[in-house]
C-alpha cells in the first residue's frame, strides 16, 4: 500500500528489503478521502502523520478576503503532512482536490523510525527537503515568469513528478483541476488562466482532453518554463 513513497525513495537511493517493511508495517489503517474535504486543517495538532496513495492534495492558506493560495500540489507517494511530526500545530490546511486514498502513519511510529533506522531518517527528511524546493521554485515562478511561463513551469514539474512514482503515460498526465483551481495554484484570474491555456495549446505545446493533459513539445515548454529540474533531486545516489 506504500508503494507510491517506496518507488518515490528508491528513484534518490537503494532500499534495503528490511527498509521496505519497516515503511510497509508504519501504516496503521488506510482511508477514502472525498473531493474537497480538509485531511488536516490550519491550527490542528495531528498525532498522525498522512502519506497519500492515490490522487491529488493541495496545501492552501485563506485570507481575510476569503481568496484561496494554493502553496502545494501533492501526488501519490508524498507524505503531506510529515512535519507536522515535529512542529505540531499546522499553519496551514491541506484538502483533497480529487477522491484520494491515504495511508496513516503515527507519530509514535514516525519517532520509533527516527531512532532505530538513520538511513530512512535521512530519506525521509529529503522528501521534506524537495517538498522545501518546490516551494522556493515556486516563489521565484510565481514572481518572476510571466503567466505563460508559470503554467508551463507547473506542467514540466508535474510530469517529472508523476513519472517518477509511475503515474504519467509517456507524455501525458491526468490533471482533473479546475481552472478556478489553477488560479488559486498561480495566483491569477480563471480568465486569465483560460487565456495561458489557449496560447499553451495554439503553439503546439500541449493537448488539454478532458483530464489529460499532454506535453507535445516538451523542449519548448521547458525553454518557456525556464525549467531546470535540479530542485526535484531525481539522481539516485547514497544518502
Amino acid at each position: 500500500m506504500t508503494n507510491p513513497l517506496i518507488r518515490k525513495l528508491e528513484r534518490r537511493d537503494f532500499l534495503s528489503e528490511a527498509e521496505r517493511e519497516v515503511l510497509e508495517g508504519a501504516v496503521a489503517r488506510v482511508k477514502e478521502i472525498g473531493a474537497d474535504e480538509d485531511m488536516v486543517r490550519e491550527g490542528d495538532r495531528p498525532t498522525e502523520s498522512t502519506l497519500l496513495l492515490e490522487g491529488f492534495a493541495a496545501r492552501y492558506k485563506i485570507l481575510a478576503s476569503g481568496k484561496r493560495q494554493i502553496t502545494a500540489i501533492h501526488i501519490g507517494g508524498d507524505f503531506i503532512d510529515l512535519h507536522s511530526f515535529l512542529l505540531h500545530t499546522m499553519d496551514h490546511s491541506i484538502l483533497a482536490l480529487t477522491p484520494c486514498k491515504i495511508a496513516v502513519v503515527p507519530h509514535g511510529t514516525l519517532r520509533e523510525i527516527t531512532e532505530r533506522h538513520p538511513h530512512l531518517t535521512r530519506l525521509l527528511w529529503l522528501s521534506t527537503l524537495i517538498d522545501g524546493a518546490i516551494h522556493r521554485q515556486w516563489l521565484v515562478s510565481m514572481g518572476r515568469l510571466p503567466a505563460l511561463g508559470q503554467l508551463a513551469h507547473l506542467l514540466c514539474e508535474l510530469l517529472l513528478r508523476l513519472q517518477t512514482v509511475g503515474q504519467a503515460d509517456g507524455n501525458g498526465i491526468r490533471l482533473p483541476f479546475t481552472q478556478p483551481e489553477l488560479g488559486d495554484v498561480l495566483g491569477l484570474s480563471t480568465v486569465h488562466v483560460n487565456r495561458v491555456i489557449q496560447e499553451l495549446r495554439n503553439e503546439g505545446l500541449i493537448t488539454w482532453r478532458g483530464d489529460t493533459v499532454t506535453i507535445t513539445d516538451w523542449e519548448r515548454l521547458s525553454e518557456i518554463a525556464e525549467f531546470d529540474p535540479t530542485y526535484l533531486n531525481l539522481e539516485r545516489e547514497p544518502r
